[in-house]
C-alpha cells in the first residue's frame, strides 16, 4: 500500500494549497476584525466629542462618577444626551443641575409600589 512518488507529491501539493487557503481566510478575518474595531473607536470618539461639546465640566464629572458606579446606567444616560444633541433639542450646554434632573428622570422608580386594599 505504498504510494508512488507522484501521488506523494500530489498529496503534498494539496496539503500546501489547503494550508495557504486557511491562512488567507484567517488574514481576511483579522482585517475585517480590525476594521470593525476601528469603526467602533471612531464612533466612541464621535460620542465623546458630542458629550464634550454639550456638557459642562461639572456635568461630565457627574456622568463619569455615575459610569464608574453603574456602567450600564451611565451608558444609557450618555446615549440619551447624544440623542438629544443629534436631534437638536439641546440649546445650551447641560450643567450639573440639569444632569441631576436627567439622572432622576432616567433612574427607574423601583422603590415605589402600590398596595390596594379591598
Amino acid at each position: 500500500m505504498s504510494n508512488s512518488p507522484d501521488e506523494d507529491d500530489r498529496l503534498e501539493q494539496l496539503r500546501q494549497e489547503k494550508m495557504d487557503n486557511l491562512q488567507q481566510r484567517q488574514e481576511g478575518g483579522e482585517a475585517q476584525q480590525e476594521a470593525m474595531q476601528a469603526q467602533q473607536e471612531q464612533a466612541e470618539a464621535q460620542k465623546n466629542a458630542l458629550l464634550k461639546q454639550h456638557l459642562t465640566d461639572g456635568a461630565r464629572k457627574r456622568l463619569n462618577t455615575v459610569k464608574m458606579s453603574r456602567p450600564d446606567f451611565g451608558e444609557k444616560v450618555e446615549q440619551q444626551v447624544v440623542a438629544l444633541a443629534q436631534s437638536g433639542r439641546l440649546r445650551d450646554k447641560i450643567d450639573e443641575e440639569k444632569m441631576k434632573e436627567l439622572l432622576r428622570e432616567l433612574t427607574p422608580d423601583s422603590k415605589s409600589f402600590n398596595i390596594e386594599r379591598r
